[in-house]
């Protein structure tokens, strides 16, 4: 059969078509499941955090299907150029939105805990570190289904923002620790809660520099400068989109 019939064309922008939507799917079920973790904790609502562990799964399962389809897509088609940057970054996203997720489920697992116990005021300690970590995760899934390189590589500068937050935090709480007390285990929970926005932060970036590999076949990874180099010339033309190779 000739690979460029019509038929296999349609086959593979089919397959193209769905790994992207399998991607989406999948951010939008990962942040839904951190959103309701932060909201089981500030609203002292156990269904909530009970919902994030059974639907964890469903983020397990997107993940197969993702990787699955990504095979299936180089082993048939053998793409090349953008195409084979879109299935490369799209498995590996789909690894970063999984662990997004058990991070989610350390938090409401931890907020069920913290649940048995009378309210505590630092639990409102959360809310400006979760506000900054959601941002940089969902600008991160836009910079991949936009092809928005400048943005992908911005969240490398910001998420600065994130770990200053997170210091912040765990100097707060670790003080109250050494105190003492009979609220230390709620306490080390929060700890543990706040690392988990820390490490949200991290994925999130992880997700953004695969976008910017999609969009531009540059590998920002562990290079800050060129990082903020994509960053200068996104603004600087306007074009803060990858090519069409």
């Amino acid at each position: 059969m000739n690979p460029d019939s019509p038929h296999i064309i349609g086959e593979f922008d089919d397959a193209i078509r769905f790994l992207r939507r399998e991607v989406i799917a999948m951010a939008e079920q990962s942040r839904l499941n951190l959103e309701r973790a932060v909201q089981g904790l500030l609203e002292r609502d156990v269904d909530r955090c009970k919902a994030v562990v059974a639907d964890d799964s469903d983020v397990d399962e997107m993940q197969q299907s993702i990787d699955s389809a990504g095979m299936d897509i180089l082993l048939r088609f053998h793409p090349v150029a953008s195409d084979l940057r879109l299935v490369i970054s799209s498995m590996k996203i789909a690894a970063n939105l999984e662990r997004i997720s058990d991070h989610a489920v350390n938090i409401a697992k931890r907020a069920k805990k913290m649940l048995r116990r009378p309210e505590m005021p630092e639990v409102k300690l959360t809310e400006p570190i979760y506000a900054v970590a959601d941002k940089i995760l969902c600008d991160s899934v836009t910079s991949y289904t936009d092809r928005n390189i400048s943005l992908g590589a911005s969240l490398v500068e910001r998420d600065k923002e994130l770990d200053r937050l997170h210091k912040k935090m765990i100097g707060t709480l670790s003080s109250q620790l050494e105190e003492g007390g009979e609220r230390s285990e709620e306490l080390l929970h929060l700890i543990f809660i706040a690392r988990s926005f820390e490490r949200v932060g991290d994925l999130a970036v992880n997700i953004g520099e695969d976008a910017v590999f999609l969009g531009s076949a540059q590998d920002i990874r562990h290079d800050k400068k060129l990082a903020a180099e994509v960053v200068s010339e996104g603004k600087a033309d306007g074009n803060e989109g990858g090519d069409d190779d």
